[in-house]
């Protein structure tokens, strides 16, 4: 079945939505986390603790069912392109593996690719690019991609949006904790171009977000960044601080009212409603404060034109649209967020 070409130079183009996977039995839960952990030396019982929080809920991780919403979304956003959407996990499946196949089957030769992940970083953006580059082996597809879209008008537009509405139901004394992934203190050095773009990135959406507060809701309210799921050996320095050890913190300073606001992730996955509903919320029960956990963007309407705005911008190669800051290279500069521990081709990449 062929499709109309989309791209405006006699590419085949398609979009393919890249992510992180997830298991969705019991049996897939100890095989999935140990992809995830393969040569980073977790412990054994560490694994065993998280996969706990999978079998709590039947072995099931919410990410691939709300990357199919997503999905299905981003289809019918881009179906008047004449752009097919694909979808491949680096984790479980959908395999890229399989996309991939299925893209060469069905005629595609140049492929967008739209990772769920918006930051700078080795886990957030060279790693799914190194996957793609084993994944793509063989394949007569040329792969190009969004840049991390942090700053763009749709991420900043949802975020905003559901922060406002949450903000809209707390007293005047809350504090506002925006909480992303932890990584290593080395990974975060190294990450986007020019080095410490994790943290930079994050704490440029926050500004933004309470500035824009400040300005529609005429609240001041005080905010930090903070960091959670930590999952490397405790010899090895990763972001801090825990939001965990903040809440308490924050406890005996007399706060009593926390908003918690995860910009750092896009679907309410498996670290978001274990790490932060389950056991942020019960350190703040414990501690006496309210908790108010903002949604992530899901699959937000003007998120969602966001990525669509983006994949025709590299389609046609222009720059995406920015709020704040200049949007991100693409293909990356080269040697981005580099691999600590070992050298892998990865595709999506400037030569020099």
């Amino acid at each position: 079945r062929r499709r109309r070409t989309s791209g405006h130079d006699g590419h085949m183009d398609a979009v393919l939505l890249v992510s992180f996977g997830g298991p969705e039995s019991v049996e897939e839960v100890m095989p999935f986390l140990r992809r995830v952990t393969a040569g980073r030396n977790v412990p054994e019982e560490r694994l065993l603790s998280v996969a706990e929080h999978y079998y709590a809920r039947d072995g099931v991780s919410p990410i691939n069912a709300q990357n199919r919403v997503l999905l299905a979304a981003l289809r019918a956003e881009l179906a008047s392109d004449g752009l097919a959407v694909y979808w491949g996990n680096r984790n479980s499946a959908p395999w890229l593996t399989d996309a991939f196949e299925q893209m060469r089957a069905d005629g595609v030769d140049r492929v967008i690719a739209v990772f769920t992940s918006a930051y700078s970083s080795y886990s957030g953006c060279r790693q799914y690019r190194e996957n793609l580059a084993e994944a793509a082996a063989g394949a007569p597809v040329d792969v190009v991609k969004i840049p991390a879209y942090y700053n763009h008008p749709g991420f900043v537009a949802a975020n905003l949006e559901h922060l406002e509405k949450t903000l809209a139901e707390v007293g005047e004394g809350a504090h506002v904790l925006f909480t992303t992934h932890s990584i290593p203190d080395a990974m975060a050095d190294t990450s986007g171009p020019g080095g410490g773009q994790y943290v930079t990135q994050h704490l440029a959406l926050a500004e933004h977000l309470m500035s824009q507060i400040a300005v529609r809701a005429g609240r001041d309210l005080p905010w930090e960044l903070v960091f959670q799921s930590r999952s490397g050996p405790p010899q090895v320095p990763w972001l801090e601080p825990d939001i965990n050890d903040r809440i308490e913190e924050l406890a005996a300073d007399g706060v009593r009212e926390v908003v918690v606001a995860p910009i750092g992730f896009v679907s309410d996955h498996m670290e978001v409603v274990q790490d932060l509903d389950t056991e942020a919320r019960a350190t703040a029960d414990g501690c006496g404060l309210r908790f108010h956990r903002v949604p992530t963007v899901g699959d937000h309407p003007a998120f969602v034109r966001g990525l669509a705005q983006s994949v025709r911008s590299v389609r046609d190669g222009h720059a995406p649209q920015t709020v704040f800051g200049t949007p991100l290279p693409t293909p990356c500069v080269a040697g981005c967020c580099p691999n600590a521990r070992v050298q892998r081709p990865a595709l999506c990449e400037a030569t020099s």
